[in-house]
């Protein structure tokens, strides 16, 4: 199993605890977000399609993946951005600098009209400005991009009793429980706040065989304490593994919790999913930078 490894800490000696390295399967278009577009690319050369649009914040690893996958696969790039204010900040944002040197091009929106991104009206607006695209939604999830994370596992994957992964728009989770085995319990970390994902995921499986836990988002998406920080540059200088504080390190910190109280039966098998997101951290570090707060060492 070359790309999932062991973790060895003083409290995890009555699991067998295991990560998936998926954040090393390309240095750009990293973890989930190369899964979900494999399947999107192919269609939209199917069409033949020269251009990718979609939609993103300030931060996304979406934008950046989209932005690196276009460059890599010969398409031009289009990214309808949430906030107008940012169309002057592209140079003192990481993620939004990166995705311009990969060649997107950029379309600020203010936050009124972003909610209307999948408004019908609003995609043939965009299509008379841009001419034709292939549109992949915000944070990628459809299911070409469910069949891709299907992927994750493996055979290897089968004799876990436990998979965990971080939850964001819950295209992940929907592949791997498709994906998963009836002995496998799928257990959903969100890193938002409300439990609304089950409704969109339950859209794209059959299965019964997971759940979301909504306990550990520490107060919503993009929201961090002094103690997840914490805990991510522990686990990086126990482990050397880097996690980001918007998905995985949530994920961890929530499935450590959980087998320091016993919430797993002893013996188990758990296998975490590291979906990637790490181009993010150096944009957390400098908005926790203004507030004179600890950074994510990486």
């Amino acid at each position: 199993m070359p790309d999932i490894f062991k973790i060895n800490l003083p409290n995890t000696s009555d699991v067998n605890l295991f990560i998936k390295r998926e954040d090393l399967v390309h240095p750009i278009i990293s973890g989930n977000k190369f899964r979900k577009l494999k399947y999107n690319l192919e269609e939209a050369k199917n069409q033949s399609h020269h251009t990718l649009l979609t939609f993103g914040g300030a931060f996304s690893n979406h934008i950046v993946a989209v932005a690196g996958a276009g460059k890599e696969f010969g398409f031009q790039t289009i990214g309808i951005i949430r906030g107008e204010e940012l169309a002057s900040k592209i140079e003192y944002n990481p993620s939004l600098s990166l995705a311009a040197s990969l060649g997107m091009q950029f379309k600020f929106v203010d936050r009124t009209t972003y909610r209307n991104k999948t408004d019908e009206f609003f995609t043939a607006k965009l299509s008379n400005e841009f001419g034709p695209f292939y549109l992949i939604p915000e944070g990628g999830t459809n299911s070409l991009a469910v069949k891709g994370c299907e992927e994750i596992l493996s055979d290897e994957t089968k004799i876990f009793d436990y998979i965990c992964v971080a939850v964001g728009t819950g295209g992940t989770i929907s592949g791997i429980i498709n994906a998963s085995q009836l002995h496998q319990k799928i257990i959903g970390f969100s890193s938002l706040k409300g439990d609304f994902l089950t409704n969109d995921i339950s859209k794209f499986v059959s299965k019964s065989n997971w759940y979301i836990d909504c306990e550990y988002h520490f107060g919503g998406y993009g929201k961090v304490s002094d103690e997840l920080i914490s805990f991510i540059n522990q686990f990086y200088r126990e482990q050397q593994i880097p996690l980001d504080p918007i998905y995985t390190g949530k994920m961890m910190f929530g499935v450590m919790d959980m087998i320091e109280k016993k919430q797993f039966p002893k013996g188990s098998k758990i296998l975490v999913i590291h979906t990637g997101g790490l181009q993010g951290i150096e944009g957390m570090n400098r908005k926790l930078q203004a507030s004179n707060k600890t950074i994510v060492v990486k």
